[in-house]
């Protein structure tokens, strides 16, 4: 009487081309073949006519683990069969553990498959690149509290992420549940692929964003994958680097560049409103990472599309000049952007017609410089970042209708005049403003919603400072 064996496989995602050569081995020498019905169609062409087939319905794996020792026992040679991997929610961890409660001397052999996930990803283009996690949203025998922590888990530590069972019958919201704490952890645009009976003729694959995956496009024969933050979409293609071009791509971008993306990444994440208009959040994005201060998000007004509409003006050309009231503010703003939209930067300041017509009328230079400005550039885009006698004096002009700015940053910092000269410029409702409210403000702070208007058009895709 032969030794008694058991051999646990994985036949793959379900297409005889992704079944391995020892699978069909163990196939064809078995005695009998016990698993799931519905697997019994991908072997057919490997079964001997002898052997004896022993296929259950669903929710069966312990019956089906016990028919196994008990041909096994008898001294045959059976094969257990799992979809994909048998290691990987399949039947091995079940055979092993049932060895163990009966004490049986059945010797047990593992033969690994291709698991769906494998599958899914070499479908969708080379998504797990690098470090990865599966988790099964299935909490028939895990509760979903535990499941809901290894969500988090896994989105926090940035890891591409497969998910099994997404969906069934009874199992309709927990994909939208774990879309939402990825949300809360990924850029919108993180690539998620998802196919549909890997490896069948049915098969259907997917690339889309996290922000427009829609789980109702996913049902229970589905694997979905995450991408992490180095994911990206190329061609229809779901691609994770594994880092091989990670120097030529810091070159290329600009490791200023690369700093400036993952700051603000985690400025996103730690935002207590995260459903804010793009608009307004682009700003308050640049406005805290230069501060380093989230009151910012009570402090920093926006008019609706102010930035949206600004950044319009001005890479159209409509308007091609934007005034400071000092100098600072000026050396803020990125050469690149201005050069690449042909806009350029005026400060009175030091104009020697400001230095003569302050003392002339007994004002600071800063009004002066602002008195200049409106006469050659009125319609300019003016920029406060000290001087609240200046947005003060920018304000008379309006009113006097000798100034008609396509756009206002109201930023200046101090004690004196601050405030009031921040609720002077907001009855102009007609002019896209952006104000930080009270004491707060400073040339740095004003610099940067400057360049958050230029650099709008990268908003979308979370990429700021290509111009660093």
């Amino acid at each position: 009487m032969k030794k008694p064996h058991l051999i646990v496989i994985g036949i793959g995602p379900g297409s005889s081309e992704d079944i391995t050569p020892a699978a069909i081995k163990a196939i064809k020498d078995s005695d009998a073949v016990i698993g799931y019905k519905y697997y019994f169609q991908f072997i057919t062409s490997f079964l001997r006519p002898e052997t004896e087939c022993i296929d259950t319905g669903m929710k069966r794996e312990k019956a089906r683990a016990q028919q196994a020792f008990e041909l096994a026992e008898q001294g045959k040679t059976v094969c257990v069969i799992s979809s994909g991997d048998a290691g990987i929610y399949g039947m091995a961890p079940l055979v092993y553990e049932m060895k163990r409660e009966r004490g049986s001397d059945v010797e047990i052999e593992v033969l690994p498959g291709i698991s769906a996930f494998q599958k899914a990803a070499s479908l969708l283009g080379a998504p797990i690149g690098h470090d990865f996690c599966v988790i099964s949203l299935s909490d028939l025998m895990t509760p979903w509290e535990r499941i809901e922590r290894r969500i988090r888990a896994a989105a926090m530590a940035d890891f591409v992420t497969a998910v099994y069972n997404p969906k069934s019958e009874g199992r309709y919201w927990q994909l939208y549940r774990l879309k939402e704490i990825f949300m809360e952890e990924r850029s919108p645009e993180t690539p998620v692929g998802f196919v549909r009976q890997a490896g069948r003729e049915e098969e259907t694959v997917t690339v889309t964003t996290l922000q427009a995956f829609n789980p109702e496009d996913v049902d229970m024969f589905t694997v979905v994958l995450i991408g992490n933050s180095q994911s990206y979409e190329w061609k229809g293609k779901f691609i994770t680097p594994r880092g091989y071009y990670r120097e030529a791509v810091k070159e290329a971008a600009g490791i200023g560049q690369e700093i400036m993306i993952n700051s603000f990444r985690t400025i996103e994440k730690e935002l207590k409103d995260k459903e804010i208009p793009l608009d307004r959040k682009w700003a308050l994005l640049h406005a805290i990472h230069t501060t380093a201060d989230f009151e910012m998000e009570n402090v920093l007004h926006v008019d609706d599309a102010a930035v949206e509409t600004l950044h319009k003006v001005l890479s159209e050309g409509a308007v091609r000049t934007i005034v400071t009231d000092v100098t600072m503010a000026a050396s803020g703003i990125r050469k690149g952007a201005l050069e690449r939209m042909g806009i350029e930067v005026r400060c009175y300041l030091s104009d020697e017609r400001a230095v003569a017509l302050a003392k002339e009328k007994g004002i600071t230079r800063t009004q002066a410089g602002i008195r200049l400005a409106a006469a050659e550039h009125p319609e300019a885009l003016y920029v406060f970042g000290n001087a609240p006698t200046a947005l003060m004096e920018l304000c008379e002009l309006i009113r006097k209708g000798k100034a008609q700015p396509c756009g206002i940053i109201a930023a200046p910092v101090g004690f004196v005049h601050v405030c009031e000269s921040k609720h002077m410029v907001k009855p102009f409702i007609e002019i896209p403003k952006l104000i930080v409210e009270g004491r707060k403000g400073g040339s740095n702070l004003a610099a940067t919603l400057v360049n958050a208007i230029l650099t709008f058009d990268d908003a979308a895709q979370l990429k700021p400072g290509r111009d660093v």
